[in-house]
């Protein structure tokens, strides 16, 4: 294509409103405009780079045997109702009306539709397994959305849904959608890991993430050097013991300490010349229905909201005031499973199964009580893992060190279970007659998301550098002087023979400055660079440049196009 068709308006200066350098680079390197908070149009130069990732989905989907649909973007209340998700989903959800006053809204996410398209088409076992994905613009109506398409409004999403006749079937076809997003994004040429993550909204209780590795990332990884276990800090896990530690011949016994104004575990340490580990902090949240529940956990650690919320089953999590816990006759900075009166649901983490000796809160203000024995004076609780895991912490799998490094979410696979059919009612025949309803898996990959992730991971200070599976253009042909016969004729001629070959090649016709061209092709990024000037047509030479390693040969024009064709074939 000719960069005077291709509609590419590039900007020398970043957008205000700008913090990522995806999103810096895409507005600059004309591939996204703004359109209003969170919602953008995906400019020529950015549809294309969609397009190609959207290609190597697919083919990995058809070669997985699933079919390709397309549902509305535009979903029926009475299918949300259906699924009980109309009023848990939350203010995400955009709702809208028509003129007949009928209840829409514009999808973030389509379960309940597929459910209703397969059981509409799906009578008999038979029928199953079968498996459904599409390409759609999904809608959430984010709090506050930022860095582009990294976190939009609107954005475009690949999700498959699967319909499976045994547990069986389904985790052979997870493994099966785990192995293709492998190599999808292998495929894309950038540096990603599958973790172990929460399920969320969408439900389900297995599940795994991808990310693409960047500094830039939201979620934090942690994961073991020495094996495979990586997992979202969500999720993620350190090896504890499970088992009370004896109780000693000399345990102390309980007594109350004096501790005025003494709240935080730092100065409780301090204070009573203790350890934080030796210190048993509950930490009380509030969950749906304005419940309280508590957890005990080990003084150094933090507690991890999400497996708390998880364990009591519960839609929401929050951190409740200091004026809430007062009302509720909670004694702030001195709260302890001491004298509680059952108005808590409290459950302790296995981090404090081995204290012999610890402090906790004596559930009236200006005391602590020393001398707690958990297995003496806690056994009776429900223990699990509460806390949140991080680097420096051993291994659940091999007991190594773990570390930790920061993600982007691009992908994720779940096993839904049968949430959603049988919330829907779905049902077929089984082999033996009998009705039976389905379990589903569901494979989602965020479209303008992994865009927006490739160049986190692949830029420079001067823009740009695609991997070769995903540019919008693989060549870059610069004509230094297009009012030169010669340089125009030439560039074009390697121009058709690029596009022969079904290569995706970009000549820059326009008459700028060297300088400017050069600028602009940096800032899109392409692989390879030929650069065709009349100085250097006369030394009977033509430059070409990698984009990536910034490297510059001289090609001779006798046999060019064979070595540039050669160059790019060696470029990942």
């Amino acid at each position: 294509m000719r960069y005077s068709d291709a509609f590419i308006y590039t900007l020398r200066e970043d957008p205000a409103d700008a913090e990522l350098i995806s999103h810096k680079l895409m507005t600059r390197a004309g591939m996204i405009m703004k359109v209003a908070s969170g919602i953008y149009n995906y400019l020529p130069l950015g549809l294309r780079v969609i397009r190609k990732i959207e290609d190597i989905i697919r083919e990995e989907m058809t070669r997985e045997g699933v079919a390709e649909l397309l549902m509305p973007g535009t979903i029926p209340a009475e299918l949300w109702k259906e699924s009980g998700r109309w009023d848990y989903y939350g203010d995400e959800l955009l709702r809208l009306k028509d003129r007949k006053q009928n209840e829409f809204c514009l999808g973030p996410t389509h379960e309940e539709v597929v459910v209703d398209v397969a059981r509409r088409s799906v009578k008999s076992y038979k029928q199953l397994p079968t498996s459904l994905y599409q390409f759609q613009s999904k809608f959430r109506d984010e709090r506050r959305p930022r860095f582009g398409l990294m976190r939009g409004r609107e954005f475009i999403m690949k999700d498959a849904y699967s319909f499976h006749a045994s547990e069986e079937c389904l985790n052979d076809m997870y493994w099966r959608m785990h192995a293709a997003y492998t190599r999808v994004f292998n495929r894309m040429g950038l540096t990603f890991r599958p973790v172990e993550a929460d399920s969320g909204a969408i439900g389900g209780d297995v599940t795994h993430e991808f990310h693409v590795l960047a500094d830039s990332g939201e979620d934090k990884i942690i994961y073991c050097p020495s094996c495979d276990y990586a997992a979202n800090v969500e999720k993620a896990k350190a090896k504890r013991s499970t088992e009370f530690t004896a109780i000693p011949s000399n345990a102390p016994a309980l007594a109350e300490v004096e501790t005025v104004g003494i709240m935080s575990i730092e100065d409780v340490s301090a204070f009573l010349k203790v350890e934080s580990t030796q210190c048993i902090k509950m930490v009380v949240m509030k969950i749906d229905d304005n419940k309280f529940v508590g957890c005990l956990i080990r003084g150094d650690l933090e507690l991890n909201e999400v497996k708390l919320r998880n364990f009591f089953r519960s839609n929401t999590i929050e951190t409740p005031s200091d004026v809430e816990l007062r009302d509720n006759k909670f004694a702030c900075g001195y709260m302890g499973p001491i004298n509680l009166e059952g108005k808590i649901s409290l459950v302790a983490d296995y981090s404090i199964m081995d204290i012999t000796s610890g402090v906790i809160g004596a559930n009236r203000e200006n005391w602590h009580i020393t001398g707690c024995v958990p297995a003496r004076d806690l056994a009776d609780m429900t223990y699990g893992d509460f806390a949140t895991a991080g680097a420096g912490d051993k291994c659940p799998t091999c007991g190594e060190t773990m570390a930790d490094c920061r993600g982007i979410e691009v992908g994720q696979v779940f096993k839904l279970g049968t949430k959603y059919s049988a919330a829907m009612s779905m049902t077929y025949l089984d082999q033996n007659g009998k009705t039976a309803t389905p379990t589903m898996g569901c494979y989602g990959i965020g479209v303008t998301r992994t865009a927006a992730s490739a160049i986190e991971q692949n830029h420079d200070d001067n823009g740009i550098i695609w991997p070769r599976e995903i540019a919008p253009f693989q060549v870059h042909i610069m004509a230094l002087d297009p009012k030169d016969e010669s340089v125009i004729g030439l560039a074009k001629e390697f121009h058709d023979k690029f596009e022969s070959l079904k290569l995706d090649c970009l000549l820059d016709d326009r008459d700028e400055r060297p300088g400017v061209k050069f600028k602009d092709a940096d800032l899109i990024g392409c692989p390879l660079q030929v650069i065709i000037g009349g100085k250097s047509l006369k030394n009977g030479e033509i430059e070409v440049k990698l984009r990536r390693a910034g490297e510059k040969r001289m090609v001779a024009v006798d046999g060019a196009f064979d070595s540039i064709l050669e160059i790019l074939n060696s470029i990942a």
